[in-house]
Order: structure tokens, then sequence, then C-alpha cells
């Protein structure tokens, strides 16, 4: 049987044992240093782990993945050399499957789907876009999607990625009029007042690279009375 790890708190370590920790990324945090130079959440785990374990010397890890800017939900890194390639080679073959929430306002032209697009990105302004067909240096992005509650002015959806690419989910629901709460740059009207998007990512199932046991791990929603009222029975 699959070990299931969840955390009902809000709390930013999901799991940890000696080769990975898990973290709830906050939005507006980013994974890895880029040109802005913003603490990374890279950073603030190393230290975290210096200061608990009381490190001396350098602490090693790896970053895995990344999840966008605002983008909150599962972060994996990992904590050992030793267990980084295997992790690294899990993601590339594409075997640890990645389960988002997303909230749109308009109305989803199915209940469920498979959505098949060719993305291009484009650096100068860091945005992808989504075409109906293949295009000139384009990759093929699919995600499937089903509404699993409708609220008051918003539906909540649960996003399965069989494909990783750069702003895939962004891209993908607003090609098909679905742009993400607080997503200015794919067409949603207003930000957050955070400058968050609401997207989350809500569950990874992978097989640890070490213990070789298939873990289920669930970050919780961030606060907020729609994400809050997204979670009620």
């Amino acid at each position: 049987m699959p070990k299931v790890i969840s955390n009902p708190s809000n709390l930013q370590v999901l799991y940890e044992d000696n080769h990975i920790i898990v973290v709830n990324k906050r939005a507006g945090d980013i994974v890895q240093g880029d040109k802005t130079g913003d603490r990374p959440l890279s950073d603030i785990v190393k230290n975290y782990l210096k200061y608990k374990y009381n490190k001396p010397g350098n602490v090693f890890l790896g970053v895995v993945h990344r999840l966008d800017r605002p983008t909150t939900g599962i972060v994996l890194f990992s904590k050992t050399s030793k267990a980084l390639p295997r992790l690294n080679k899990l993601f590339a073959e594409k075997k640890a499957q990645k389960t988002y929430w997303a909230l749109v306002k308009n109305k989803p032209p199915k209940n469920e789907d498979k959505l098949i697009h060719w993305l291009k990105k484009n650096p100068k302004n860091n945005k992808s876009t989504a075409y109906n067909s293949e295009v000139e240096s384009s990759k093929k992005a699919i995600l499937n999607y089903k509404v699993i509650k409708k609220l008051d002015h918003f539906y909540l959806l649960e996003i399965d990625l069989e494909t990783g690419r750069h702003h895939q989910i962004r891209s993908q629901l607003s090609k098909i009029g679905l742009p993400i709460k607080g997503d200015l740059k794919y067409g949603f009207p207003r930000s957050n007042n955070d400058a968050s998007i609401s997207l989350h990512a809500k569950q990874l199932v992978f097989v640890h690279p070490v213990k070789k046991e298939t873990l289920i791990i669930t970050a919780p929603v961030p606060d907020g009375t729609l994400w809050q009222a997204a979670c009620e029975s």
C-alpha cells in the first residue's frame, strides 16, 4: 500500500527524512535564485536544515523541480547527493504524478477534458503561447482537468499534468478561455491582493529514491476565504 502523508495544518514542511524534504511553497517565493537577487526558497530550506541539525559547514540541497513564483504548493528537494540523480531521473521520465488545483471564474466548456496544445516560450516576456497545432520551436503540452466544485463565482479545477512545460497550466487554461484567478499575464482582469495566482500544487506521488516506497504527499491550500470555501465539503 502507498504511504500517505498529509499535513492538515499550514506548516511549511510537509515531509522530511534523511534523503528528501518537501515543503509547501508560499506565493512570492522563488524556488531557486534568479536575476532579482531575492532570497530563494532553496536557501531558506538550507538554513532550516543547518539550524535544525546544528550543521557546522555547508548544507547540501538539490533542487529537483520548480514552481512559478506566484504559485503555491508542493516543492521537493533532495538532501543527499545519492538521492538527487535518482529524483532527477524520476522527473525526467515523468514518473512523478503532479496534481494541481486552480480557481477560474469562467465556466469551463466541459466538466472534464484532455487539453493538447503546442507551447512556444518567449523569453523576452517570460510567457508561453499555446497553439492548437505545431509551430516552429513549440513543444507539445498535455494536461487533464476536471471540475471538482462550483463556488458562488468560481470553479475549482483539478489538473493532472502529462507533460511539464513552461507555464503549461496557465497558458493552456487561458487558451480555452479560463485564465486563473489573479493571473494578469494570462488574461485575468484583476490581480490577487498578495500578487499570487490561484494555482496550487496540491499533491505529489512518487517512489522514494532510496526506500523505494510510494509516497503520496498533499499540501494544504493557502489561507483565504475563497480557498477555504473550495475545501469545504
